[in-house]
């Protein structure tokens, strides 16, 4: 399993504190065995804790340009209409991916195409699935026109233990399929604003896969 990038400053600094733990037990309990155990377990638990949430699973995906596929790993929390004021200013069809602190939580790109816009909103730490979240908390927003002429908007949206959005996205790049595009730290959501008349593919509170799980085909 790889462990992605993001993740080693986090990694280093769960080793210290591991170090400390461990040293504060054999120094001043060393004589105190379910003690010093204790401080293993949790030096454990904390490690592990770190490394599953960064690892970065290998998922080549056989490109299809008539699928949009999931951008992240998760539950989809909503699908509706919904008119954005961002960018396009119109309705678009909001299907929103909800991960918990359990999923992976590398962010790909949902088709190929140009990158038209990025920006990035500071704002708001609210629970994930708030409805508000999608407009109120801090947040990247992107936008890909693909080969068909049709453009999709996705956003990285931070929660309440999600502090740290990272965005590789450039306005003006290529997007290709698949590729990563980010990374949110400790649990957030996507939200993707598609065309209206694509053929959604999933159902609400079902389970997805990043780079797997179709959710709409183009019409």
């Amino acid at each position: 399993m790889k462990f992605h990038k993001e993740g080693y400053p986090s990694l280093i600094i769960t080793l210290l504190l591991a170090a400390v733990i461990n040293g504060i037990t054999l120094y001043w309990f060393r004589d105190f065995t379910l003690v010093v155990w204790l401080g293993y377990a949790l030096s454990a638990f904390l490690l592990i804790i770190i490394l599953q949430f960064f690892r970065s699973p290998k998922r080549v995906i056989k490109i299809n340009e008539n699928n949009i596929i999931a951008p992240a790993d998760g539950k989809v929390v909503v699908i509706e209409e919904v008119r954005e004021h961002e960018y396009f200013d119109g309705k678009r069809l909001q299907i929103s991916i909800f991960m918990s602190p359990l999923n992976v939580h590398v962010n790909r790109f949902p088709i190929s195409g140009i990158i038209k816009y990025v920006k990035y909103h500071p704002g708001l730490f609210l629970v994930a699935w708030h409805p508000k979240s999608s407009t109120d908390n801090e947040r990247t927003t992107i936008v890909v026109k693909h080969e068909n002429g049709k453009e999709v908007m996705f956003r990285q949206i931070a929660g309440a233990l999600a502090r740290r959005i990272v965005n590789y996205a450039a306005h003006g790049n290529d997007a290709v399929q698949g590729e990563e595009f980010g990374f949110i730290k400790f649990g957030s959501r996507v939200d993707l604003l598609l065309p209206t008349n694509v053929k959604v593919k999933v159902k609400l509170n079902e389970k997805v896969r990043g780079n797997e799980t179709v959710i709409a085909t183009f019409e």
